[in-house]
């Protein structure tokens, strides 16, 4: 059987790290790189407001070459639909096969993911499509994802949530009705460390502040081999 060569898009968080570490156990899966689209008036991920810098490190981390799809803000839909014809265009012409998502459960997000590369010659994957959420979040945490909150919806958690580890105590102190994985977009993560890292990174926890109705907690990526107070990982 040829292998599919993939192509993951990566958020950054933990749903995405996870599917590339599940990509990776299947052995009829050649892992191509990741793509990620970036917010190019904060230089940060769209919603997980991960700065770019941190992006590429974790691209490094992980061994794979990182796509920057940049987009303005505010992105009229023209723009954004002819900004991601052109990455769908790119991926073809690394000779990849499928793009591969990290979304769980919502079907919207899936339909989006199939509308996106429609017609392109690319098919989409969705490898922990449909994983019970609550069970999955607490096997993250268990196999070492290390990850941080980088964005909270106010309307749906507590902005405290903003900046706190993404680990047991955190799932524990969840309000009820709230998705483990912030599958209804609840909060979104930045993963420091994980099985799927060569090495982990070093970042600290910077200001949390509110910008379009959400709460951004900033992670600032360390040079290695600098000290610093209140590092998050390394």
């Amino acid at each position: 059987m040829k292998a599919r060569r993939v192509v993951l898009s990566w958020s950054s968080g933990k749903d995405s790290a996870w599917t590339l570490h599940r990509l990776r156990q299947d052995p009829d899966v050649e892992l191509v790189g990741l793509m990620t689209t970036v917010n190019t008036t904060h230089e940060a991920g769209a919603m997980h407001s991960t700065r770019l810098e941190l992006a590429e490190a974790q691209a490094r981390a992980v061994g794979l070459p990182l796509h920057v799809i940049p987009l303005p803000w505010p992105c009229p839909n023209e723009v954004y639909e002819r900004v991601m014809r052109e990455a769908v265009e790119d991926t073809l012409g690394r000779g990849a096969t499928h793009v591969a998502f990290g979304d769980l459960f919502l079907a919207t997000h899936v339909a989006f993911g199939d509308l996106f590369l429609e017609g392109s010659g690319l098919e989409p994957l969705f490898p922990i499509w449909q994983e019970p959420t609550g069970p999955l979040a607490r096997r993250m945490v268990d196999a070492g994802v290390e990850a941080y909150v980088t964005c909270v919806d106010p309307r749906k958690l507590p902005a405290s949530f903003a900046g706190r580890r993404f680990d047991h105590a955190f799932l524990d102190d969840l309000p009820e009705g709230v998705d483990p994985c912030g599958e209804y977009g609840e909060f979104h993560t930045c993963v420091v460390a994980g099985p799927m890292f060569r090495q982990p990174l070093s970042a600290v926890r910077g200001e949390v502040v509110e910008r379009d109705g959400f709460c951004f907690a900033d992670l600032v990526p360390v040079p290695a081999g600098a000290e610093t107070e209140g590092q998050a990982s390394g």
